[in-house]
């Protein structure tokens, strides 16, 4: 639009030239507001402004038209001192915009997510990684990419991974924690990671005993080699449930807190002479004995009782036999016999 001219507002401001000054003898029958909301519509409409409805909207104009419409609008008498020299600063319309933008969420500006100090995300061998080795990070970070395929989190201060602590990254195949101080997993650690896990590394942490249900459905190669293992009876279950990674069964070793007969000893040659998870040592062996007694004592007892059933099958047929056998008819000669002898 044609712009109000610089001279026009000096000579018509309410209160020239401090804009403080005060106001032109206005007619009885009209209020001061009224009278000049007429008077800048009248030379608005002359220089060629848009007028819409008692909204009137113009164009953004220079910071002369905004003096000059505070100055119309309100009047000395209604006005606070300063007002029209402060509206007269305001940024146009769309730095205001931003700026009501930027108040409204907080003071700030939303941003992509950073990866925390220390970590990068990469392409190594054409697979998505993130990596956040020596990071000083003390638990596992958010904000890790969900198409991530490898995770290293290694040489860190993690202490525990709770649950679901991954359950966001459905394609991750490769997962190493080693060098940590981990001495706690939750069962469910690993929940989300049935489908495509591939590769865990929880060698060199503080690992005395893991839950048999952290490992339950997972398809895994698994490192745990470098950690004090009570070598229990979880233990033992665990390695039934995963696959060790080459060359890493003779770093899995007995720590302080396993039975004192069992400290330092690999765990593969224990768990392969005996059951842990039967109570005490040599309990493979007493369980084949135990189950051996069981055996001979049932063909034992089968044997007795079919001894007994003979026997007395015996016994019932000899005395049938007897009630069965014929009396001999006596002659009388021998009666006579007898008779005489008597």
């Amino acid at each position: 639009m044609a712009q109000v001219s610089d001279t026009w507002a000096r000579s018509h401001m309410p209160g020239n030239p401090t804009l403080l000054g005060p106001s032109p003898q206005l007619p009885a029958a009209a209020s001061k507001q009224g009278f000049w909301r007429r008077k800048w519509v009248s030379r608005a409409q002359q220089q060629g402004a848009s007028i819409q409805g008692e909204g009137t909207r113009t164009r953004e104009g220079s910071a002369t038209n905004r003096v000059l419409l505070c100055g119309l609008f309100f009047p000395r008498s209604y006005s606070t001192p300063g007002l029209c020299q402060f509206m007269a600063m305001l940024p146009t319309a769309g730095h205001l915009l931003s700026l009501l933008l930027m108040i409204g969420t907080g003071g700030t500006v939303p941003s992509p997510l950073v990866p925390p100090r220390g970590c990068y995300v990469a392409k190594e061998a054409g697979e998505q990684t993130f990596r956040c080795s020596q990071a000083g990070l003390r638990s596992v970070p958010s904000g890790i990419p969900n198409n991530t395929r490898k995770l290293y989190l290694d040489a860190n201060q993690l202490a525990s991974v709770p649950a679901g602590a991954f359950q966001n990254l459905p394609v991750l195949e490769e997962l190493d924690l080693s060098h940590n101080a981990l001495a706690h997993l939750s069962g469910a650690a690993f929940q989300g990671l049935e489908g495509t896990l591939r590769h865990l590394d929880l060698s060199a942490n503080q690992l005395a005993s893991v839950p048999v249900e952290a490992f339950v459905g997972l398809q895994i190669q698994v490192n745990l080699s470098a950690n004090p293992w009570h070598c229990d009876c979880a233990l033992q279950e665990v390695l039934r449930q995963v696959r060790l990674a080459p060359g890493t069964g003779t770093g899995i070793v007995c720590g302080p807190g396993a039975r004192p007969d069992l400290v330092g000893q690999e765990f593969l040659l224990l768990a392969g002479e005996e059951e842990l998870c039967q109570a005490g040592r040599g309990g493979a062996r007493r369980s084949t004995d135990v189950t051996l007694l069981v055996t001979m004592g049932g063909w034992l007892t089968l044997v007795v009782a079919y001894l007994v059933r003979y026997v007395w099958q015996n016994r019932d047929e000899t005395r049938r036999s007897l009630k069965q056998a014929p009396v001999l008819p006596v002659r009388s000669e021998d009666s006579s016999i007898l008779s005489t002898v008597v």
